[in-house]
């Protein structure tokens, strides 16, 4: 791991519970923009996001129906 990576965890894991859920429903949205621009990223990216939505003990069946009422409209986070 780079030593940019590395300092990055070590400041992003000190953060407090609530500051890291802020720190993810910020950086993700521009992260995954750059991130899905390669093909090859996203195979690797939904086995981990899978693998915290089943650790949640949420249905993933319940997140469909979520997904499927929210219809593509949610707000970007950060954007009130």
């Amino acid at each position: 791991m780079s030593d940019a990576i590395e300092e990055l965890m070590n400041a992003v894991t000190r953060l407090s519970n609530e500051e890291k859920k802020e720190f993810i429903l910020r950086a993700l949205p521009e992260l995954g923009r750059e991130a899905i621009k390669d093909p090859g990223f996203l195979p690797r990216l939904l086995p981990v996001i899978l693998g915290l939505i089943r650790e949640s003990g949420f249905d993933l069946n319940q997140l469909l129906q979520l997904a499927n009422m929210l219809g593509g409209t949610a707000p970007t986070p950060g954007q009130d």
